[in-house]
């Protein structure tokens, strides 16, 4: 006879999200066994012989085997992403489902929040971090005090000269808030969209990403992660000049 699990446990290893998330999720009400909804932590579960589980209302089930995987996960404010971190701080190993090897696809500030990319395809990683495949990431961008001129977005449109080079050309779109912006680049200079803002004597109040390649961040809530479904990861390899 299998040895039971915890359903926590069965949904991490699926890549649902992580221990921590998937408890929240049933604090919240979000999961249902067999057509109930799961009322109380810790319920054991047969993982060869699972019940039907659904998660704000749709069916979950354990994923195909595949040679690697590919997560996306809403990073949140104060969040390091690093595996682990000497000062103690929390890092995006909180979230990251159990027994598996896995590292961000770039990074995001301990200050910004929003998509990222987690997986164990080294190549993968590699070719979506090289500037010549130029892979958009797109961001929400809210200054603190006066906007742009229409001559400095100019500027900062065809790049943006900073001690380490100057910047290749990027897309900045004014949102309904004079303040905001989304701001859509395809290289990723250390910290690059506050110092290309800063260049202008502007600070970034907050910087959020919302977009990766052909992913977007959606209705993730943060903390959470999930595995990328086959039409996420078919568009993710061919960003990348991959196939599976």
């Amino acid at each position: 006879m299998t040895e039971t699990v915890r359903i926590q446990k069965l949904l991490a290893g699926w890549g649902v999200a992580s221990r921590r998330a998937i408890e929240k999720m049933i604090e919240e009400g979000r999961i249902e066994v067999d057509g109930q909804e799961l009322m109380t932590q810790g319920q054991l579960v047969d993982p060869d012989h699972p019940p039907e589980i659904k998660v704000d209302g749709r069916v979950v089930s354990k994923p195909a085997q595949q040679g690697f995987s590919i997560y996306i996960f809403y990073k949140p404010m104060a969040v390091v992403t690093t595996l682990k971190d000497e000062s103690g701080r929390k890092t995006i190993c909180d979230f990251l489902p159990p027994g598996k090897r896995l590292y961000p696809i770039g990074r995001l500030d301990r200050d910004s929040t929003g998509l990222l990319l987690i997986t164990d395809h080294g190549e993968l990683t590699n070719r979506l971090l090289h500037p010549s495949y130029k892979v958009e990431k797109e961001y929400i961008v809210s200054l603190c005090e006066s906007p742009l001129t229409r001559s400095e977005c100019d500027q900062f449109s065809s790049g943006v000269e900073l001690d380490d080079g100057k910047t290749a050309p990027c897309e900045i779109r004014q949102q309904q808030d004079p303040l905001t912006y989304s701001v859509t680049i395809r290289e990723g200079k250390k910290r690059q969209i506050r110092r290309m803002f800063l260049s202008f004597r502007r600070e970034v109040k907050s910087l959020h990403r919302i977009r990766f390649g052909p992913l977007h961040l959606g209705d993730l809530r943060p903390g959470e992660i999930r595995l990328l479904d086959a039409k996420e990861k078919s568009a993710l390899l061919k960003a990348a000049g991959l196939t599976e």
